[in-house]
């Protein structure tokens, strides 16, 4: 008699994401409460508060959505380490902030001629 050995499916494994994949832009790391109030980040920042071993730390990161936010440090930090996800301070428009206005060319001026 012959037995077969069935092989069980081995768990899913937990496949870290590339930083693409959350969707989101850290701003300004490790910062501080005042630095975080801001007018001059963009609209579509966050505030988040988290706990890594024992140390509260402030962060403003950029993202379409709170939950990309939340994904990001759950995966990065682990449970229980995301205090809390606020709107940020920010008053500038997402696709304006950042960029560096266009260089406007010098005019050439005319001399004026003497009519006399």
């Amino acid at each position: 008699m012959t037995t077969t050995t069935e092989k069980k499916p081995d768990a899913p494994k937990q496949i870290e994401k590339e930083k693409e994949d959350y969707q989101c832009h850290i701003v300004l790391e490790k910062t501080t409460h005042e630095k975080s109030q801001d007018k001059k980040l963009p609209t579509d920042a966050f505030n988040v508060r988290y706990v890594v071993e024992g140390k509260e730390y402030l962060d403003v990161t950029r993202s379409e959505k709170m939950v990309y936010v939340f994904d990001r440090y759950y995966d990065k930090y682990g449970p229980d380490s995301v205090k809390a996800i606020d709107y940020g301070y920010g008053t500038i428009r997402p696709n304006l902030w950042n960029v560096k206005p266009p260089e406007r060319k010098k005019r050439k001026r005319r001399l004026k001629e003497d009519e006399g």
